[in-house]
């Protein structure tokens, strides 16, 4: 179908010019033939990548990745294949401060705010883009005060439609018996008022690939303020979790100073009185130190640890939060889901950045193949002129112009051959960078795994030392108490006891981490937002 707008500018020229001269029926069949020529675009047409074909992510048969993971002693976790990973994946910590501070650093955290803004500018750019489909209309008043040399004769508007003329003036000259100068001035007023449409048909499609490759940069953007949110999440609960793990050390090692200190004044008494040698007060004092050099490291470790809790909910250092953390106050997940591979193509924001970028730049080949074929526009003006405003639009007044173009680069050194391989190459990259990006997601997933198993028997480990650790200590403050071992023994107990209670606490925080690892590698479930909304929102 004819556009509107040239319906609107053949019936105005028509009106405005009833001459033969302008063939209202070439010019409809000229616009419509070339509307219809539109319809195609050159270039590839962008299909999504095939889904890989692997079913697991390690080599062996053996199910340890769909398996319970039983850790003996410790919690255990069970990962189930194809669960519905939650768009709050961190709620399954149960911690109600943990849910208030990641909920407060999407609302309050400038990169949250970045992104949202770069995928506003993305979707205003297609918009913008977008406008190309349509004509270009553009209206323009000129009024003007001229005053024309005598000199210039011929060059005056000459006769208006109300009869006057503007023109310069011819005396007689003085040879001839004349006073004034043969050629006088005129000075005059000019109103010049016209419409102006201009429309570059996409023939072969430029336009549409332009467009098509936009589109694309926006879902980029979707995508990248998609891993805004998962990334911020997971450094938040990461943060906890560090905060948690140093908490409950410092108190252990606080608790093993001070042991070290009461076996290092008994050894002390024991060697005034002879009962000791120097030597082994020396060793007690070298574990004491040990035991006072680790813990400044741990507590600036904590104070950095809530300077970035503090950033990352959006706040400066100065301000401090009522969110605290200890290893007591979180949860372990007791099940973790486990998307198939080829689930996680379409899951993980990275992976589906990169298939949009694919995509921008499958449609930038099309764009640099149209440019190298014939380019086609069509401009008209209608307007008037005269000297009164009020007779601009006059019969006398008025103008058009009707102008087609079609333009083909017959020579220009290469440049366009050129950026079309560029093009293509550009395509070669984004499909390469699109595999990299799949395998190393598929390699996170798998060491993510292995970490959850691994660290599953070591958390498994650290429990029966912290039981036989305990077991030890308490034997022998029995035997402390019947006389059968001196103090400095159930010094010693103890402080095993607590060493064990630091790799513990330690395992406790790396089985913590890699269950935020894998909800981070499975890539979040922001896709089942919506859903978990609708139905928070449904009627109970």
């Amino acid at each position: 179908m004819l556009p509107r707008i040239f319906v609107v500018v053949l019936d105005g020229l028509t009106a405005m010019h009833p001459s033969p001269r302008i063939d209202r029926l070439y010019l409809a069949g000229t616009l419509v033939a070339t509307s219809l020529l539109t319809a195609c675009a050159v270039g590839p047409d962008f299909t999504r990548p095939t889904p890989p074909t692997a079913t697991r992510y390690s080599p062996e048969s053996r199910p340890d990745h769909a398996a319970p993971t039983m850790a003996g002693d410790a919690p255990s976790q069970t990962l189930r294949i194809g669960d519905r990973i939650s768009a709050q994946w961190w709620e399954q910590f149960r911690s109600p401060d943990l849910d208030r501070l990641v909920r407060r650093s999407f609302q309050a955290n400038p990169t949250i705010d970045a992104a949202v803004a770069s995928l506003r500018q993305a979707r205003y750019n297609t918009t913008a883009q977008e406008g190309f489909f349509f004509p270009t209309i553009q209206a323009s008043y000129a009024p003007s005060r001229t005053k024309l040399s005598g000199n210039t004769g011929g060059n005056s508007p000459g006769i208006q439609g109300n009869g006057s003329v503007i023109s310069t003036v011819s005396n007689t000259p003085a040879s001839q018996g004349g006073t004034a100068p043969f050629n006088e001035a005129v000075i005059y007023n000019w109103h010049s008022a016209t419409l102006t449409v201009g429309y570059v048909p996409d023939v072969f499609g430029a336009n549409r690939r332009l467009v098509e490759s936009l589109q694309a940069q926006s879902e980029f953007q979707g995508y990248q303020l998609e891993a805004a949110y998962l990334t911020l999440a997971s450094n938040v609960v990461a943060a906890a979790i560090q905060e948690a793990s140093t908490r409950d050390q410092i108190r252990t090692v606080q608790a093993l100073i001070d042991s070290s200190e009461r076996a290092l004044k008994v050894l002390r008494e024991q060697f005034r009185l002879g009962y000791a040698m120097r030597i082994d007060v020396a060793a007690q004092e070298l574990a004491l130190a040990q035991a006072q050099q680790s813990l400044p490291p741990l507590e600036k470790q904590l104070e950095q640890t809530r300077d970035l809790i503090r950033v990352l909910a959006g706040t400066t250092p100065d301000q401090d939060l009522n969110e605290h953390f200890t290893m007591a106050s979180l949860t372990l997940p007791a099940e973790l889901p486990l998307s198939l591979p080829s689930e996680l193509v379409s899951q993980r924001p990275d992976i589906l950045s990169a298939e949009a970028q694919l995509h921008a730049a499958s449609a930038q080949v099309g764009v640099a193949i149209a440019a190298r074929i014939p380019q086609f526009s069509i401009n008209s003006t209608l307007g008037g002129n005269a000297s009164e405003f009020s007779q601009m639009f006059w019969p006398s007044g008025k103008l058009f112009s009707l102008t087609g173009n079609v333009a083909q680069t017959l020579f220009d050194g290469g440049t366009l051959k050129a950026r079309q391989r560029a093009a293509e190459e550009g395509l070669n990259q984004a499909q390469a960078m699109y595999r990299s990006t799949v395998l190393t997601a598929f390699q996170n997933v798998a060491d993510t795994l292995h970490a959850i198993h691994a660290d599953a028997h070591t958390h498994a480990a650290a429990e029966r030392a912290v039981t036989a650790a305990r077991v030890s200590f308490e034997l022998t403050e029995q035997q402390y108490r019947l006389g059968y071992v001196s103090y400095l023994t159930l010094l010693t107990a103890e402080q095993n006891y607590q060493q064990a209670r630091l790799s513990l606490i330690q395992a406790q925080a790396s089985r913590l981490g890699d269950s935020v690892a894998l909800f981070q590698a499975l890539g979040g479930g922001w896709w089942n937002r919506g859903r978990e909304q609708r139905a928070e929102a449904a009627p109970k």
